[in-house]
């Protein structure tokens, strides 16, 4: 029988970070080791299994990065883009296997997480979903096999409290579909408004819609002349991307450094 793989949680108090922590905790190949939050976080020192509903485990909540994965050999990031860098620069001097769900990375933090995969194995994916990733898949072969005939419109909506607009799996989408169609990010149109003139050719519309408690909805629009096709993916619970995120842990537990994606995680 194989032993355990010791993980640990970072943001595990926030909306996703509870989500991944009953996940890791109720997974057969994982065990909850260590629980991370901001050190300004009122519930340091609280039980992070009792904070999550699941009764106490024995696992504090820390405000320290290095003191909460002490016993972790792979960690879930669920936090912000400046945490995600500041966890990053431990995790390489500690040698952890990182799975990294949070959006929003600019350019310069999306080169700092390349770099960093250099010295470890890093799953970083915009959208923690199997079925998004596999819609990834299905968005670059429709948009290679309808040709330009087809216009391409993606439309995203998430809660009111969502930061970062697009979403991480609307831009992943359009670059998908940027790449299968031999355009570049120039063809990204976010929104219209006023006289903006006929729709160009090389134009594929990001439209962000924000309201509610939406989990998450992306919809890729393929159209045609005379037909219109709808690739469609809602997501209900968060439990969804943790179900992901427990995947990838186990998937990149014995993994040479490198950065992959949950395509890589799923094969595709």
């Amino acid at each position: 029988m194989k032993l355990p793989i010791p993980v640990a949680v970072c943001g595990a108090l926030g909306r996703m970070g509870q989500r991944v922590v009953d996940a890791v905790f109720h997974h057969e190949r994982l065990e909850l080791v260590g629980a991370a939050e901001r050190p300004d976080c009122p519930d340091i020192g609280q039980d992070a299994g009792f904070l999550a509903g699941l009764g106490a485990i024995d696992v504090p909540v820390m405000g320290d990065f290095a003191k909460a994965m002490a016993r972790a050999k792979v960690y879930i990031d669920f936090t912000t883009p400046e945490a995600v860098m500041a966890n990053l620069r431990v995790a390489q001097t500690m040698g952890l296997a990182a799975v990294i769900g949070t959006t929003g990375l600019d350019s310069a933090q999306q080169d700092f997480l390349a770099q960093a995969a250099r010295r470890i194995p890093i799953v970083w994916s915009p959208n923690m979903s199997l079925g998004v990733n596999l819609m990834f898949k299905l968005a670059q072969l429709m948009a290679k096999s309808l040709g330009p005939d087809f216009d391409i419109e993606i439309i995203e909506a998430h809660h009111r409290m969502k930061k970062d607009a697009p979403s991480g799996t609307a831009l992943r989408l359009h670059e998908v579909v940027s790449l299968a169609r031999g355009l570049d990010q120039s063809s990204m149109v976010s929104g219209r408004n006023g006289l903006v003139g006929a729709r160009r050719d090389d134009e594929i519309g990001v439209l962000a819609v924000r309201g509610g408690d939406i989990v998450g909805d992306h919809t890729v629009l393929f159209a045609g002349p005379g037909e219109r096709l709808e690739l469609v993916h809602r997501a209900s619970s968060r439990d969804t991307f943790a179900a992901g995120a427990v995947r990838a842990a186990v998937w990149i537990f014995d993994k040479k450094p490198g950065l992959y994606s949950l395509s890589d995680v799923l094969g595709l």
